[in-house]
């Protein structure tokens, strides 16, 4: 097995067509599918079944892809430690964030992260599946909501944070000096929808306390969750720092929660059995650094 054909295999479990692989790959799709069977010869067990038009993978094609993600990856290693060896501070690295943490608060360091070291590309991916887009090798780092303790993973807790309510300055909830989760049994809110992160985390603290949050909007994004509550149609329940990097926003006010209070903790995450290069850890160290000053303040 080497791994042109290992690259070959995934591409059409990726796709499960033949032809749309081999014109990723840019090779024919006879020859495609002669390599697939090369392959499936040295195993000694087809990888794909073909059922007319349609292609899905086998039991033993679902395991060579998770060992065949290892093999690319290691692959990569390989060169990436050589290239580094030779370059010094160059690369690329793949970051997964939180959507919120990367409209809100991260492009500051990216930005002071460039300056500092311009001959790394730094490639930033927003997703609420963090951990997922690690394991998977899609990307190196990520930064997303603290998991249970995994053995694949390197898991660096960065912070905890309180969720405020966020309310237009003109509402009868911006005189509040803080309130409590069962007041909001009463106001329109506007949230996340369940399932979500965030949304979960509310939740939960809601379920335990037997309160229930009625939502009159729901939506995907922080901005237009923001966006909803500057035009009057509800308040948000969001993370305390969501808005610090835009004090601007003169028409949304934070209100601190008293009693109980829902809290995220976030960590930085990549799997331990990673090469992680001089680049992925001026990185990590700066992330590290940004979130311990956040810590203090």
């Amino acid at each position: 097995m080497d791994s042109r054909n290992i690259q070959y295999f995934m591409a059409v479990f990726e796709h499960l067509h033949f032809t749309k692989a081999a014109e990723k790959l840019g090779i024919s799709q006879p020859t495609l599918s002669q390599q697939i069977r090369i392959l499936e010869a040295e195993l000694g067990t087809p990888l794909f079944d073909r059922i007319g038009k349609k292609v899905v993978a086998t039991e033993a094609g679902n395991l060579l892809r998770l060992y065949g993600v290892k093999m690319l990856q290691a692959e990569q290693d390989a060169k990436d430690a050589i290239k580094e060896l030779l370059s010094g501070e160059r690369g690329t690295i793949r970051l997964a964030v939180l959507p919120s943490d990367l409209d809100f608060q991260l492009v500051p360091l990216f930005v002071q992260f460039k300056m500092k070291y311009p001959d790394i590309q730094l490639q930033v991916f927003s997703t609420i599946h963090v951990q997922e887009e690690v394991l998977n090798h899609k990307v190196d780092i990520g930064i997303g909501i603290q998991g249970p303790p995994d053995k694949r993973l390197i898991q660096v807790p960065l912070r905890s944070e309180p969720y405020y309510l966020y309310a237009n300055s003109a509402s009868e909830l911006a005189s509040k000096k803080e309130i409590t989760l069962q007041e909001l049994e009463q106001h329109s809110l506007v949230m996340y929808p369940k399932g979500f992160l965030g949304r979960d985390l509310v939740d939960k603290v809601c379920i335990i306390e037997g309160i229930e949050l009625a939502t009159v909007m729901e939506t995907s994004s922080a901005i237009s969750l923001l966006q909803l509550v500057s035009a009057g149609v509800g308040a948000t329940i969001q993370p305390k720092e969501l808005l610090k990097q835009h004090p601007e926003r003169t028409d949304i006010v934070a209100i601190p929660f008293t009693g109980p209070t829902p809290v995220r903790h976030l960590e930085l995450i990549y799997c331990t059995d990673r090469f992680i290069s001089s680049s992925h850890r001026l990185l990590t160290d700066g992330l590290i650094d940004f979130f311990d000053g956040k810590n203090s303040t």
